[in-house]
């Protein structure tokens, strides 16, 4: 059996003291925050096993070890992709851009020491990395060898004072981001950790997928047991009986069993063959998505997601916290039940499986589950921690995870809140999973649901060019399922948006297709808090603010958790003068969702409020944060810039206004009074026009 090889990752920012303005923290946490998000978000392989964070002390950098060179890659690579990606960068700080370095050496059994170097050489390579690259020793180069599908360039020797040993460098990229493998009815998709059978994910544990592509890259040969052991088991020593467990899973994952062999072969004395035909790697097309006949003659589909939650776990003990992870478990379930685009499995036919150490993958099959929802109560005198996280039942893979402590006062109100939190935070980060399933879904074989999803991904965009193919999207979806309730409701919201916006044309045969299809989604769906938040949007920007109100307040009452109906009822209140009450419900909306595609809104709007509180640095100062989310509008920096105007502050003005010229050189005080045509008090837009004004705003 080989050694293990023991490999440090250092993973910091380019911009350190950009991390630290974008973040709001110290120097000396900007590496903190890096490795607690690092690990949260892209934490596939350290859940499994197979790393864990080191608790060094360096304000820039975060450090993580594993007992193998490819899952060290592996993790490192999902942190960079996270952070470039659109939706999840945010969660490192705007404008994120990382670095990383990687180093390593054979250890003679597992639990040895590290080796003294690995830190500081690891920490190294990522200072001589370029922003988004990834630099490894040539140590860690070949040990991973070809077993990921990345690319070596040589970028010669570390600089500055010289190790003890010479270390190569090498800068390392995938060879195909969006390779898939695909053999026989089966495509392999490295990049998201998914097994698809026919183009419909199959559920598989993480170390089962890991075999299943080791076997899928060297298609048509024979991988020795040893290789298995030391790309799956990073060389540990485990039991021919852990292998089998293993082969036996990837066999029933491919519909195989040991006696028919029809996929993956044993190879006696040898090793397993993956038996697949010809498999190709290719690029998915990316194409527009016109409403062909074919579309239209597709029988109507809208298959929501399903949601089990598994029992939440009581860690103490003494069997304290039980009372407490019983009641939050079914207080999670009423919580998330009521966004009504959820299917959310009951609590008896969970319970019935067994606890919350079962089977994920077995539970999440028998009760036909796409995500798994699970948790653990754990508490210590007056304290009680509670731990949450999502599992999407396709690949195993955690997309959320997140842990709370209170003081243990009362059990009503602490079940609440975190029934609450847990609910909203889920629910956005689900709408985002679906919306990318949807994404990388045929272009051919679209249904109502991903055509819903695939248009509020581009409605997130926050651009006229995104606004106009989401309300495409829904058009098309609406006319394949002309009783789907959201894809109504999505599209008469996103008019409004495009005449406030995107330039779109004001006139008053907009505004009542708006409404139309604003009340068709609550007609088809009268419990659904999204379809009156919509319909209170319409309202608005028709100006009629009391009945605006009316459907927002019902949209809070029909699902506490949903912070866009909170966000938008602390908008009308504000219009209404009630700044106080509007706080409330802003504050709200951002407590229940922090990372919500639409939180540059929260943060705008509630700049706003505080402009027509006279309150001008609590204007400039939420305005500033919405601008510093990535897919943040151009009215934020507007805000700014007004906010800026009162405060005189001449100092940040004229970047502030530079910025916002430059997203939109033709913004004026003439443009900003037609955009504002909803705001119901002349002197609450006096007051913004004034700001532009003295900021020098033509």
């Amino acid at each position: 059996m080989e050694p293990v090889f023991t490999c440090v990752v250092a993973i910091r920012s380019a911009d350190p003291e950009r991390a630290r303005r974008a973040g709001g923290v110290s120097p000396h946490s900007v590496g903190r925050r890096l490795g607690s998000t690092a690990q949260r978000y892209a934490g596939r392989n350290i859940s499994s096993g197979r790393g864990q964070a080191l608790g060094e002390d360096d304000p820039e950098a975060a450090f993580f070890v594993f007992d193998e060179a490819v899952s060290a890659l592996l993790f490192s690579l999902a942190v960079h992709e996270i952070a470039a990606d659109e939706a999840g960068g945010s969660r490192f700080g705007e404008g994120a851009t990382l670095k990383a370095g990687l180093h390593g050496a054979p250890a003679s059994r597992q639990d040895a020491a590290l080796p003294s170097d690995a830190v500081p050489i690891s920490l190294r390579l990522a200072n001589a990395a370029p922003p988004g690259g990834i630099v490894v020793s040539e140590q860690v180069r070949r040990r991973v060898g070809t077993d990921v599908p990345v690319r070596f360039h040589a970028c010669g020797r570390l600089n500055g004072e010289e190790p003890d040993a010479p270390v190569e460098m090498s800068r390392a990229e995938r060879s195909d981001p969006s390779g898939i493998i695909r053999f026989g009815a089966f495509e392999l998709d490295a990049a998201n950790f998914e097994l698809r059978h026919e183009g419909a994910p199959v559920p598989v544990e993480p170390r089962t997928f890991d075999l299943i592509a080791l076997l899928a890259r060297k298609l048509d040969r024979t991988v020795t047991k040893d290789e298995i052991f030391r790309t799956i088991w990073g060389g540990r020593i485990v039991s021919d009986a852990a292998l089998s467990s293993q082969i036996k899973a990837a066999r029933r994952a491919l519909g195989d069993d040991g006696t028919a062999q029809s996929m993956i072969t044993t190879v006696h004395g040898r090793g397993f063959r993956l038996r697949a035909g010809a498999a190709r790697e290719v690029r998915p097309a990316i194409a527009s998505l016109p409403l062909d006949e074919e579309a239209q003659r597709r029988p109507p589909r809208t298959r929501r997601p399903t949601v089990a939650l598994t029992p939440c776990a009581n860690l103490d003990e003494d069997g304290r916290g039980a009372i407490v992870a019983q009641g939050l478990t079914e207080d999670l379930i009423n919580a998330l039940s009521k966004n009504r685009w959820l299917r959310v499995v009951t609590r008896n036919p969970v319970f019935a499986l067994g606890g919350a150490t079962d089977d994920i993958v077995e539970i999440a099959a028998k009760l036909g589950a796409d995500y798994i929802v699970s948790g653990a109560v754990r508490r210590a005198g007056s304290r009680v921690r509670i731990t949450m996280q999502a599992t999407d039942a396709r690949n195993m893979r955690c997309i959320w995870s997140e842990a709370f402590d209170r003081e243990m006062r009362d059990i009503f109100a602490l079940q609440d809140e975190i029934s609450a939190l847990v609910a909203a935070r889920i629910a956005t980060e689900l709408g985002m999973a679906e919306q990318r399933k949807a994404e990388r879904t045929p272009r051919t074989n679209l249904g109502a649901w991903e055509l819903y999803q695939l248009g509020s991904a581009e409605f997130y965009r926050f651009t006229p060019e995104s606004n106009r193919r989401c309300r495409d999207l829904m058009r098309q979806a609406i006319r394949i399922d002309p009783e789907f309730a959201e894809p109504c409701s999505r599209l008469a919201y996103a008019m409004i948006l495009e005449m406030i916006y995107f330039e779109g044309p004001l006139d008053s045969a907009r505004m009542d297709e708006a409404l139309r299809f604003a009340e068709r989604g609550v007609a088809l769906d009268d419990q659904d808090a999204n379809a009156f938040f919509s319909l209170g949007r319409v309202r608005l920007a028709r100006r009629e603010y009391d009945l605006a109100i009316d459907a927002l307040e019902h949209a809070v009452t029909l699902n506490p958790c949903h912070a866009l109906s909170c966000c938008g009822l602390g908008d009308s209140l504000a219009y209404e003068g009630r700044v106080s009450e509007a706080l409330r419900h802003f504050d709200r909306a951002i407590a229940l969702s922090p990372h919500d595609p639409f939180r540059w809104a929260f943060m705008s709007y509630r700049s706003l409020a505080h402009m027509f509180a006279g309150e001008f640095d609590h204007a400039a100062m939420w305005a500033r944060r919405a601008t510093q989310v990535p897919n943040g509008h151009y009215w934020a920096r507007a805000n700014l810039v007004s906010a800026l105007g009162h405060l005189a502050e001449e100092a940040q003005i004229d970047a502030a206004r530079n910025s916002l010229m430059e997203a939109h050189p033709r913004f004026s005080r003439a443009f900003a009074e037609e955009r504002m045509f909803f705001i119901r008090e002349r002197a609450q837009l006096d007051a913004f026009l004034e700001g532009l004004r003295l900021a020098g705003i033509p």
